[in-house]
């Protein structure tokens, strides 16, 4: 299959073995005008906008902040406003003003997510909207109609996610489905400009991995085949040693020669060790969803800004940011505006952690380049365990890990 997705390898770093570890590179795509192409710099972070948005935040300053591509979610889309009334007034671009690169999720962790309110086939999925209680099925085919109808760049296949829990059979059982799905959804018609991700699966089986991505590379339905791969279920309650483990097992296993995406994984120190391990591109809810709640990530570590020892200190939430949050105001006004509940608390927590991490992004990727990254990183370790004591933040937020949000019911956020 010859993709429109083109993918250079600008510079990769290799271990004694020869095993390639962290690599920089260039996505170029088709854009979704017909004139001219989009081409993203990994790796990178891609802030989710579930629900059209990344909460909190203008397409303008996601532009000033340099974020490349953005996450849209298919469930969440279908059920409002409903796809058929984003294709019509224009495609999801144009109804939230966003010019550049967006995925959607395929609405697979959103099965996963609200297990109590769905009935998993051989053929598809039956659930009960959250919302309202609705029923609604989702079939491989209907999810990539429905991408269709958004009108995203990236389009995923539409996977099962089996939780952490699940025994082997239950994750073999996953895993067959997910790569029937997959060919399923390879026969659906996109735009001419859609590329196509396949989703490995596997669960925590290093065996049921290698399978899995075997099958999905090969996998070519009349002359269509992925254009790119993903990393699925990691990050839903397991280890973060864990996690690692798999995602650094798991990208060796997917074509050198495409991009590989890691799906919602997103502490920065998980982002390091997997950008380590050859992952090009990422995305979290953690940045926008911990601003909420107002835990902040700086070069010097998380920050709590609820803590009372902040309530004096005129100092900038992190002096080595560039970002409006940084610039302008202090780490007493922001705890005064957390513990007040205003609205600008979240707006401008969200604007600090986004920049935080699409900063992060660049500075591994510079590292590469000038070959520099392991010194980097271990500059970064040392600045980032120095105040992490402070912080009263659990590691994983919820049983979910890191893809999940509370306060969105049914699955992830922006």
């Amino acid at each position: 299959m010859k993709s429109k997705l083109r993918f250079e390898v600008q510079k990769q770093l290799t271990d004694e073995s020869g095993t390639v570890r962290a690599r920089a590179g260039r996505i170029t795509i088709p854009h979704q005008s017909g004139i001219g192409v989009h081409e993203i710099e990994t790796p990178t972070f891609m802030p989710v906008g579930t629900l059209g948005t990344v909460k909190g935040i203008t397409t303008s300053e996601l532009k000033t902040m340099r974020a490349q591509v953005i996450l849209g979610n298919t469930y969440h889309l279908y059920l409002r406003p409903g796809h058929k009334r984003i294709e019509a007034l224009g495609g999801l671009h144009r109804f939230m003003n966003w010019d550049g690169p967006i995925l959607t999720d395929s609405g697979g962790f959103q099965v996963f997510s609200l297990a109590g309110l769905n009935k998993i086939d051989d053929e598809g999925v039956t659930f009960q909207s959250h919302l309202d209680g609705s029923r609604h099925r989702f079939t491989p085919e209907l999810s990539m109609e429905i991408q269709k109808s958004l009108g995203s760049n990236f389009v995923m296949a539409f996977d099962q996610c089996p939780p952490y829990s699940a025994t082997r059979d239950e994750v073999l059982a996953a895993m067959r489905r997910t790569r029937v799905w997959a060919e399923r959804g390879l026969r659906a018609p996109l735009r001419d400009y859609q590329m196509r991700l396949g989703i490995i699966q596997g669960g925590v089986h290093e065996d049921l991995r290698k399978i899995s991505a075997q099958e999905l590379c090969g996998l070519e339905t009349e002359g269509t085949g992925f254009d790119a791969f993903a990393i699925g279920g990691l990050s839903i309650g397991e280890p973060p040693e864990l996690m690692q483990k798999l995602a650094a097992i798991s990208a060796p296993l997917l074509p050198a020669d495409r991009p590989k995406y890691l799906m919602g994984v997103g502490r920065p120190q998980d982002l390091v060790e997997c950008v380590s391990a050859g992952v090009d591109l990422f995305d979290c809810v953690m940045p926008t969803r911990n601003a909420r709640n107002g835990q902040l990530f700086t070069s010097q570590g998380r920050i709590n800004i609820k803590n009372a020892r902040y309530i004096d200190d005129a100092s900038p939430l992190d002096p080595h940011c560039r970002c409006d949050t940084c610039q302008h105001y202090s780490r007493a006004y922001l705890r005064h505006l957390f513990v007040c509940g205003e609205i600008l608390s979240a707006r401008l927590n969200t604007l600090h952690n986004l920049h935080f991490y699409l900063d992060l992004m660049r500075q591994m990727r510079s590292a590469i380049i000038e070959n520099r990254f392991d010194e980097w990183k271990k500059s970064f370790y040392t600045q980032w365990n120095a105040n992490q004591n402070e912080s009263s933040f659990p590691e994983h937020s919820t049983s979910l890990g890191p893809r999940a949000d509370s306060s969105d019911s049914g699955g992830i956020d922006g």
